[in-house]
């Protein structure tokens, strides 16, 4: 509500000084049309060829003021003196000396004092130009009272003084700011007060329109009122939702967990592919997850609220135990065949992992060499506990990867601190190669890194055929996956898939002089159980 306000009271004030620029435009022009009068008034009597005062020169002044509609009175002035007018007699004429209150830089004088023009309380404007002088019609102060009583504004017309260059208020209320401000066309705010002016270049006029803030506030009331329910709406929408989003949250986090307790998680699993001869030689294993409302959840979500609950090694005791139980056969049967599970962060500083680890593979009967372990780069930000754990996992038979490698900790400094197995180039970096972009050109020393270090190099994210030629051109041995060699496959699918393989392999056994099952130093089956 407080926004909505806020919100509301700053477009209603901008508003206000565009309405203020409006109504100063419209008095300016109400102004400018009494200036023409006047002139047009002063011209006929300073073209009079008539001696002055005479009676033909008199009549000249009324003829032409039976021609307009807003001025009073004409005639002439000497020394400050009026000598004659069109409507006044020389016993009404007063005797007395005026002194002009502005002068302008055509040489035309101001007046506001002659006695003879009054309306109520207040002298009507004069204007002399040369010898002959014209009274206004009362209009200005009249108008601007009619029109403020309407708009609820404030205008004053501002001139400049010939004698002393400075801004004079002419008429209307007075300036609750600097009257040099007003000088020229503007508008904005000083203080409490919003204001705009507007001049004009043929008469010199300025006319200023402003109101106070507490006015405009005022007038808009109901405006403001109405943005204050919006926002009070918007608010009110926005919480709905925010409260929904903390509930789903909380109600995905209980979901996760009775979905891992009662064994819902389940896996698929992606071909690994030999890069030269295009056969099988492993697969990563994806965890899925469908909520209770039927809704597929992305691993990035659920994976990351487990981790910031801390339960993510159940996820991976699970993915581990899932793994092993889907390819014992397979494993038991092919000891070459290896299989590996991407572990979190947390899982390396846990001291049930390497416990956990031991109990599955007894279960399932199949030794620590079948069981790689694959960890982010993330997961190394503690280098300390990264090596131990490493170290501790290849004691025991384990190989160890990198996964994802180039976006995260691991740097080439310490890679060979690290003592892992292979490397998984991000799918960033296949994605790029034979591009201009800058991770192609990162790409080759990585690729010569992991040959000086002898390590193993996996590409994820092999899409096209154009992908797979530009890495096998390197005559560098490769495995490689992705969309192009397969997508994730259930566990029944993929090994009709492997099954396939085989029997392609029996039937043309020179296919890319690639074995099916490569041996341990040359290839790993890769399962991923966090990615």
């Amino acid at each position: 509500m407080a926004f909505g306000y806020l919100l509301a009271r700053t477009i209603w004030l901008k508003l206000t000084e565009k309405r203020l620029g409006s109504s100063a435009e419209l008095v300016l022009n109400e102004v400018s049309r009494y200036k023409a009068e006047a002139n047009l008034v002063l011209d006929h009597l300073l073209e009079s060829p008539y001696p002055s005062c005479s009676d033909a020169d008199i009549s000249v002044a009324r003829k032409a003021l039976m021609n307009v509609e807003l001025m009073k009175d004409a005639g002439r002035l000497r020394d400050g003196r009026i000598a004659c007018t069109a409507n006044l007699t020389q016993d009404e004429i007063p005797g007395t000396q005026f002194k002009p209150w502005l002068s302008k830089p055509d040489g035309s004088m101001f007046y506001r004092s002659m006695t003879p023009y009054k309306a109520g309380q207040t002298f009507l404007i004069s204007i002399q130009k040369g010898d002959a002088f014209v009274v206004f019609g009362g209009w200005v102060d009249s108008y601007l009272a009619r029109y403020m009583d309407m708009s609820q504004t404030h205008f004053s017309i501002v001139e400049v003084d010939a004698r002393t260059g400075e801004a004079v208020r002419f008429v209307g209320s007075a300036l609750p700011m600097n009257v040099e401000i007003t000088n020229r066309d503007t508008q904005g705010r000083v203080g409490k007060v919003l204001y705009a002016s507007r001049c004009s270049a043929r008469y010199a006029d300025c006319v200023t329109a402003d109101n106070t803030v507490a006015e405009a506030l005022a007038s808009g009331r109901l405006r403001l009122s109405m943005g204050a329910a919006l926002g009070g709406l918007m608010g009110a929408i926005l919480g709905f939702f925010c409260s929904l989003l903390y509930r789903h949250n909380q109600n995905m986090e209980q979901q996760l967990r009775r979905a891992i307790r009662q064994d819902t998680l389940r896996m698929v699993y992606q071909p690994i592919v030999n890069l030269a001869s295009r056969r099988i030689e492993g697969a990563e294993t994806l965890v899925r997850w469908t909520d209770e409302e039927g809704f597929a959840v992305n691993p990035d979500v659920f994976i990351r609220i487990a981790e910031e609950r801390g339960f993510v090694g159940a996820i991976t005791q699970l993915v581990v135990r899932h793994a092993l139980s889907d390819f014992a056969s397979t494993l038991r049967a092919h000891p070459e065949f290896q299989i590996s599970v991407n572990v979190a962060a947390a899982d390396l500083a846990d001291p049930e992992f390497l416990p956990m680890l031991e109990r599955a593979l007894a279960y399932a009967g199949v030794p620590a060499r079948s069981l790689t372990i694959e960890i982010t780069e993330r997961s190394t930000a503690r280098h300390d506990v990264a090596i131990q754990t490493i170290l501790s996992l290849r004691q025991r038979g384990h190989s160890v990867h990198i996964d994802d490698f180039g976006t995260g900790y691991s740097s080439l400094a310490y890679l060979q601190d690290l003592a892992v197995d292979a490397i998984k180039i991000d799918r960033t970096f296949t994605k790029a190669a034979g591009t201009g972009a800058a991770n192609a050109a990162i790409l080759p020393k990585i690729l010569s890194m992991a040959e000086a270090l002898n390590l193993k190099v996996i590409l994820e994210g092999i899409e096209t055929e154009s992908q797979a030629a530009h890495f096998a051109e390197t005559g560098q041995r490769m495995l490689a996956q992705g969309w192009l060699f397969g997508r994730p496959l259930l566990v029944e699918e993929f090994h009709r898939r492997l099954a396939e393989d085989e029997q392609e392999a029996r039937t043309n056994p020179t296919n890319g002089s690639e074995p099916l099952l490569a041996t341990d130093e040359e290839i790993s089956l890769m399962l991923v159980g966090t990615a």
